[in-house]
């Protein structure tokens, strides 16, 4: 009968230890509201949701590339006739009205997606309004794969160029070293080509520009071979983490993509971190496809904003499915297929807001350890830290890699309200000067919370930049928030 009772507990105890995750998941979906934002006609926003700005007109633009050259040219003419800026927008996933100018003109460069792929030489001819994952998708087909791209594939290719976009594969540089050469229409409608060995200095200028040159057309890429990739990762402390990097990942051949991440609960609050690395394997690669069900991960992950359960949840979830999926196989274009959906927000009263600071590997346990207090006393909620190794960038003229870094992508969730963007912008000066203090950087496509003397400390030319920016658009036709704030 004892026995009995026992088996009768151990049910019972595992029935409550199932439930209590189960019922904090389906509390997360009943409490959201599928209530989409409407964006008043007149007005255009971006990612942040903070950025409502009136505005004279969104242009589509077409596909054809005869057609494009020929209604953009009207379109700057008509600009400078009626006195109106320029703004340039793809899938707008910058934060900081970088996309966006006041009664300005807005190109919607989305429908411009044209590709072509030379085999023999491994290059991508693209038009800069495609997503990454039109490009996966098409180049799949070919056996091909992307060189450098950032984690989601839902940004377009000419935003993630304009911002200088960085990636996961291992130890490479930012997007611009996968940049062949691209063609650009300048303010007074000239179409030209830049590289490394033509208009050299636009070249630079205009990865990680912010679309304040002109506008991006036609995009050469290096494409590589899609391969089987197979999944291994290490739990770790952070004090550790550089020193397995470089016995792991960086002494590891066969290793191809790699990511890191922070444990955020308040239990073991940034004294957890998992490395999580894909290994070049000899299998069957997968073929590419269509996008599978992802719901209850992205519910897991919505459960986890303002909850230390939800948090804990996430982190044991994710840490268990590790060791189910370790040695999973995957095929390169499957990992690098994630669309930011994963994680979407449909809490209309709050909006994620992310953050990116570069630091030597010398000041990573020291940047860290600065952090910690910070984070742990601000009022705004902490969603994520994931940490990447970035290579040095020497294409980029604003150069947030000026040597091998790593970069901590840092997600928070913000209350739509005054009292939460004051904290938050107190709480990101802090955070950059401890970036500073380390001898980093903070990457510019987010919110603009950031003084001009504290962005040139970590941009030392960032004003010849703005003179640069005079040099070959004296009017300042192609104009944005970004650039009124920091000029």
């Amino acid at each position: 009968m004892k026995k009995k009772h026992l088996w009768i507990f151990g049910i019972l105890t595992v029935i409550i230890f199932l439930s209590v995750p189960i019922f904090h998941i389906l509390k997360t979906k009943w409490n959201e509201r599928e209530i989409s934002i409407e964006i008043p006609k007149g007005y255009t926003n971006d990612a942040s949701q903070l950025n409502l700005t009136k505005i004279d007109t969104i242009i589509q633009v077409p596909n054809n590339k005869k057609e494009i050259e020929i209604q953009l040219k009207n379109v700057l003419k008509y600009a400078k006739a009626n006195n109106l800026k320029i703004s340039i927008a793809g899938a707008r996933h910058s934060m900081g009205g970088h996309t966006i100018y006041p009664n300005g003109i807005v190109l919607n460069m989305l429908p411009y997606k044209q590709m072509e792929l030379d085999t023999n030489n491994n290059i991508l001819t693209i038009g800069s309004g495609a997503l990454w994952e039109d490009a996966l998708k098409y180049i799949d087909k070919y056996g091909k794969s992307i060189s450098v791209m950032q984690a989601f594939s839902s940004f377009s290719i000419g935003g993630s160029i304009s911002v200088n976009g960085h990636g996961w594969q291992k130890d490479l540089p930012p997007i611009s070293s996968s940049v062949i050469s691209f063609t650009l229409m300048k303010e007074n409608g000239e179409i030209i080509n830049c590289s490394r060995q033509e208009n050299k200095e636009l070249f630079k200028l205009v990865i990680g520009g912010y679309g304040l040159f002109g506008v991006v057309l036609d995009i050469k890429l290096k494409v590589v071979e899609n391969e089987a990739l197979q999944y291994k990762y290490i739990r770790l402390s952070p004090d550790n983490y550089v020193n397995y990097y470089k016995k792991y990942i960086s002494e590891n051949k066969n290793v191809n993509l790699v990511f890191g991440r922070l444990r955020i609960s308040n239990k073991h609050f940034l004294e957890q971190a998992t490395l999580n690395f894909f290994e070049k394997v000899d299998a069957t690669i997968p073929i590419l496809q269509n996008e599978k069900s992802t719901e209850t991960q992205r519910l897991v992950f919505r459960g986890s904003v303002n909850s230390e359960y939800g948090k804990r949840l996430r982190w044991d979830l994710e840490t268990g499915m590790n060791k189910v999926a370790k040695n999973q196989i995957f095929s390169r274009n499957e990992l690098l297929n994630g669309h930011v959906s994963l994680i979407e927000n449909k809490d209309t009263s709050s909006t994620d807001l992310l953050q990116e600071y570069f630091i030597p590997e010398r000041n990573f346990n020291q940047f860290i350890s600065d952090i910690k207090p910070i984070l742990k006393n601000s009022k705004i909620d902490l969603l994520n830290i994931t940490i990447r190794g970035v290579n040095q960038d020497k294409d980029s003229y604003l150069n947030f890699a000026r040597e091998n870094v790593f970069g901590f992508v840092i997600l928070f969730n913000q209350k739509k309200t005054d009292k939460q963007e004051a904290e938050m912008k107190k709480m990101t000066n802090q955070l950059v000067d401890v970036a500073l203090k380390n001898e980093g950087t903070f990457y510019l496509p987010y919110r603009l919370h950031i003084d001009k003397d504290k962005m040139r400390k970590s941009y030392p030319n960032a004003d010849t930049f703005f003179q640069l920016k005079l040099k070959y658009d004296l009017t300042e036709l192609f104009n944005n928030k970004f650039y009124e704030h920091y000029k």
